[in-house]
């Protein structure tokens, strides 16, 4: 081929098409941490454990039981009236239970109101316990400090379910990572090594919270971030040293 037909050909050829430079899918980097989604469908990712709601469910019942040994001179009428209508409110909370993220918010706020409605059963049957004491009225010494004891230990057991319910969220919003701000800042949050990677407070750990909150008045190792955590706190400090104030009154009237 003569030089004036290679040099006519290689103007006629079309140019080469831009190269690709954007990188294969098997050479993107790779997305880690939290932010990373979820690999198939979008689907959430959850923690059963943490998203168990059956340690509160019957933290209410033992509750309920509890209520079976205060005095009849302190319950609301008859013996069995309070106990059934809890009962209920308890069937009504497993009921309630929220499953997918969609029913956090409508399902947890009838679980909070079905909680508090118990609390205030209990705060009701304190100030009578209280009242009896003041007035000396048919209430003798063993069911007063039988009475009281059973109002103090479930006052520990609702204010866990207080604290497990409304911190960051509820359990199924932290099993979902759809938290709110942290509520109660754990030892094992702050410090490097006291937790395995990714701890996160599960029931047990709100019960203690609850437990040495009412024995001492105040927070222990545990802090309270938020104004409502510090409310419920506070709440649960004012009822406990209410119900030790009865006891301490009576062993100073009958046994000074």
């Amino acid at each position: 081929m003569a030089p004036g037909d290679r040099a006519e050909s290689r103007a006629a050829a079309p140019p080469d098409p831009p190269r690709d430079t954007r990188p294969e899918a098997d050479d993107a980097p790779a997305v880690q941490g939290d932010n990373a989604g979820p690999a198939e469908g979008n689907a959430p990712r959850t923690d059963p454990e943490s998203a168990a709601l059956w340690p509160a469910d019957l933290t209410v019942l033992i509750g309920i039981l509890l209520g079976l040994a205060l005095p009849e001179e302190v319950t609301i009428g008859a013996w069995w009236l309070v106990p059934s209508a809890e009962t209920l409110l308890l069937l009504g909370l497993v009921a309630s239970s929220p499953r997918r993220p969609s029913q956090i918010d409508r399902r947890r706020r009838i679980r909070i109101g079905l909680v508090g409605l118990v609390s205030g059963i209990n705060v009701v049957v304190l100030l009578l316990l209280a009242e009896r004491l003041v007035q000396r009225a048919g209430l003798d010494g063993r069911s007063l400090l039988v009475g009281a004891g059973a109002l103090w230990l479930i006052a520990v057991l609702l204010f866990a379910v207080w604290f497990w319910e409304l911190d960051r969220g509820g359990a199924v919003a932290r099993a979902y990572q759809e938290e709110d701000p942290v509520d109660f800042l754990f030892p094992q949050m702050t410090e490097p090594g006291a937790a395995p990677p990714g701890w996160r407070p599960e029931f047990l750990d709100y019960l203690y919270l609850s437990l040495t909150n009412a024995a001492s008045f105040g927070p222990g190792e545990t802090t309270p971030l938020t104004r409502r955590a510090k409310v419920l706190m506070g709440l649960q400090a004012l009822a406990s040293l209410m119900t030790m104030t009865i006891v301490l009154a009576y062993a100073i009237n009958n046994l000074g």
